[in-house]
C-alpha cells in the first residue's frame, strides 16, 4: 500500500474552510507591505495543490531549497494566529487565557487595579466553567500583585486568597490523580486488552485500587466526577465488566446532560462518552437503549448549539456511523445495511486527514462484516484484504487476529477452497505468535486444520461438534467477548440448518426482544 507524503503545513492548510481562507488574507492583507509577502505566496501555492509536492514549490522560485523550512514553519505560525482570531474558534477557554493575558500585560506596565479587576472576572468565569488549572493561575497572580502592598486591599484579602489557592490546588491535584489513573488505564488496555482469567482480573483490580485517591463523592466538581468516571469506566472494559460499563458510561452521559454548558465547552468527553455508553449497550444487547442513546447523539449533534468544529465533525461521524453499523449486527438486518457502506466511504473522502488509519481499518472490518451477513463473500474478503495487507501501521492484535479468521470464513462460504490450505496455514502462524488467544480461536483453528481430512458427507456432523464446544464459552466472561467480533456460534448454526445467517441472527434478536 502506497503513502500519500504527508506535511504538516500542508495538511493545516487543506483543512482550511472558505471563510478561513478569506480571513487569512484579510488578516495577513491589514498591512500592504504583506501583499507580495513570501509566506502569503507560498500560502497560495499549497492552497492549489491537490497533494504535497516540494519540487513544484521550489520550481515557483520563491524562495530557495535552504530557506524553504524557515518559511513554511513562519506560514504556519501565521496561519494559527488568524484561526485564534477567528470568531468561530473562541470559547470560554481561549477567552479566559485572554482575560489573564490582558491582566498581565496591565500588571507588567504598574496598572494594578486595573489588571486585578479583570482577573476576578477572569476567576470567576473559569470557576463557573470548571477551568480550575487556569482558575489557579489567576489566583496565584492575584497573589503576586497583592504580595506588594500596593493596592492597600481589605485586611482579609490575603486570607480569602490563601484559602482560594488551596482549595483550587487540592481539587487540580485530585483531579490530576484521576486523569493519570485514566490514562494508564487506557494505556494497559492498549497494551494488554481485556483480562482473559482470574489472575490477570486480580493484577488489575489490584492496580486500580492501589492508585485511586481518596474522595467524597458529594465534594467534586464536574471536572473531577468525570475524570472518576472515566477511571472506573476504563476499569470496567479491562475486567470484562460489561454492565458495570454500562453504569459509568451512563453516569458519564447523564453528567454531560445535567450541564449543558460544559457539552459546549467538551463536546470530545460529550461524544466520546457516548460513544462508550452505546460500546456497553452493544455488548449487553439492549437494543431498544442503544437505538435511544444514538438517536439522542444524532439530535444532539444537529442543534444549532453545538460546536461542530473539524475535530468535532470528525469525531461524530466516527462515532455515529461505527455504531449505525452496530445497530444492523444487533438486528441482523445485513442487507437493509448494505447502502451505510456507499455513505461510510464517500465521506471517508472528506475525513481522510482527520480520521487515524486505525479507525479507518476498523471501518472496513464493519464493511467486511456487513457483506459477510448479506451473504456477499467476495466483497467481504474484499474489505478484508486492505486491513490484512495494510503493512503500514501498528493496529489492535484482536482486530487483526479476526479479520484474519473472517477471511478464512468467506473463502470457505465462497468457494474459494484452491487455497484454503495457503490460508490455513499463514491464519495458523500468525495467531500462534500471539500469546493470549481465547480458546474460542484456539478451537475454531483446530476445527478449520482438520477440515483438508473431513469427507463432505461428514462435515456437518463436525459443525455440530464445533457448535457444542463453543457453546460451553459462551457465559465464560473471559471468552465471551470473542463472539462479538465474529458470531461463530450463528454462523455454525447457519450451516447446520442451511440457512442463511443473517435470517439466524434475525430470529436470536427476535427472540432476545419477546424475552425482554
Amino acid at each position: 500500500m502506497t503513502r500519500e507524503q504527508k506535511d504538516n503545513l500542508f495538511v493545516l492548510v487543506k483543512s482550511l474552510s472558505k471563510s478561513e481562507k478569506r480571513q487569512f488574507k484579510l488578516y495577513v492583507g491589514r498591512l500592504g507591505v504583506n501583499e507580495d509577502s513570501k509566506f502569503l505566496l507560498l500560502f497560495n501555492i499549497l492552497d492549489k495543490l491537490k497533494v504535497y509536492d516540494e519540487a513544484i514549490i521550489l520550481k515557483k522560485g520563491i524562495v530557495k531549497k535552504q530557506q524553504l523550512s524557515n518559511l513554511k514553519a513562519h506560514l504556519y505560525k501565521q496561519i494559527l494566529i488568524s484561526l485564534r482570531l477567528n470568531p468561530s474558534h473562541q470559547n470560554i477557554r481561549i477567552q479566559i487565557r485572554e482575560q489573564l493575558d490582558f491582566a498581565t500585560i496591565l500588571y507588567h506596565k504598574g496598572l494594578y487595579k486595573q489588571s486585578l479587576k479583570i482577573l476576578d472576572k477572569a476567576k470567576n468565569l473559569a470557576v463557573a466553567n470548571e477551568e480550575k488549572n487556569v482558575a489557579y493561575e489567576i489566583v496565584e497572580l492575584e497573589k503576586v500583585i497583592e504580595s506588594q502592598y500596593i493596592t492597600r486591599s481589605i485586611s482579609n484579602r490575603a486570607d480569602e486568597l490563601t484559602i482560594q489557592a488551596k482549595e483550587l490546588s487540592l481539587q487540580n491535584v485530585l483531579a490530576s490523580k484521576l486523569s493519570n489513573l485514566s490514562l494508564q488505564l487506557y494505556g494497559l488496555f492498549l497494551k494488554t486488552g481485556y483480562v482473559k482469567n482470574d489472575e490477570e482480573h486480580q493484577v488489575i483490580t489490584n492496580y486500580f485500587n492501589d492508585r485511586l485517591p481518596k474522595y467524597d463523592i458529594n465534594k467534586l466538581g464536574f471536572r473531577e466526577k468525570l475524570w472518576l468516571y472515566k477511571s472506573y469506566l476504563w476499569y470496567s472494559f479491562l475486567t470484562v465488566d460489561f454492565l458495570s460499563c454500562y453504569k459509568y458510561a451512563s453516569k458519564w452521559v447523564d453528567l454531560f446532560y445535567k450541564n449543558k454548558n460544559m457539552i459546549i465547552l467538551n463536546p470530545v468527553f460529550f461524544l466520546r462518552g457516548n460513544h462508550y455508553l452505546l460500546e456497553a449497550l452493544f455488548y449487553l444487547r439492549q437494543y431498544e437503549k442503544f437505538q435511544e442513546t444514538l438517536k439522542n447523539l444524532e439530535e444532539v449533534t444537529r442543534e444549532k448549539w453545538f460546536p461542530l468544529d473539524d475535530n468535532n465533525d470528525s469525531l461524530a461521524f466516527l462515532y455515529i456511523y461505527n455504531n449505525k453499523f452496530n445497530l444492523h449486527f444487533i438486528e441482523g438486518s445485513f442487507k437493509e445495511g448494505l447502502p451505510l457502506i456507499d455513505e461510510v466511504l464517500e465521506q471517508l473522502k472528506d475525513f481522510k486527514n482527520r480520521i487515524d488509519e486505525h479507525h479507518i481499518m476498523v471501518f472496513y472490518y464493519k464493511m467486511a462484516s456487513m457483506y459477510f451477513g448479506a451473504g456477499e463473500t467476495k466483497k467481504c474478503i474484499f474489505y478484508l484484504d486492505k486491513i490484512i495487507s495494510n503493512k503500514s501501521l501498528q493496529m489492535r492484535e484482536d482486530l487483526l487476529c479476526f479479520s484474519r479468521i473472517l477471511n478464512l470464513v468467506a473463502h470457505y462460504e465462497a468457494g474459494l477452497d484452491y487455497n484454503l490450505d495457503v490460508l490455513i496455514r499463514s491464519t495458523y502462524k500468525f495467531l500462534i505468535k500471539m500469546e493470549d488467544l481465547y480458546e474460542v480461536q484456539k478451537e475454531f483453528i483446530k476445527f478449520l486444520r482438520g477440515l483438508g481430512d473431513i469427507y463432505p458427507h461428514e462435515v456437518k456432523g463436525e459443525f455440530v461438534k464445533l457448535h457444542k464446544k463453543l457453546k460451553e464459552f459462551e457465559n465464560d466472561p473471559y471468552q465471551s467477548r470473542a463472539f462479538l467480533y465474529l458470531d461463530i456460534i450463528s454462523w455454525l448454526e447457519s450451516k447446520i440448518e442451511n440457512k442463511p445467517i443473517g435470517q439466524i441472527i434475525r430470529r436470536k434478536f427476535k427472540e432476545d426482544l419477546i424475552k425482554k
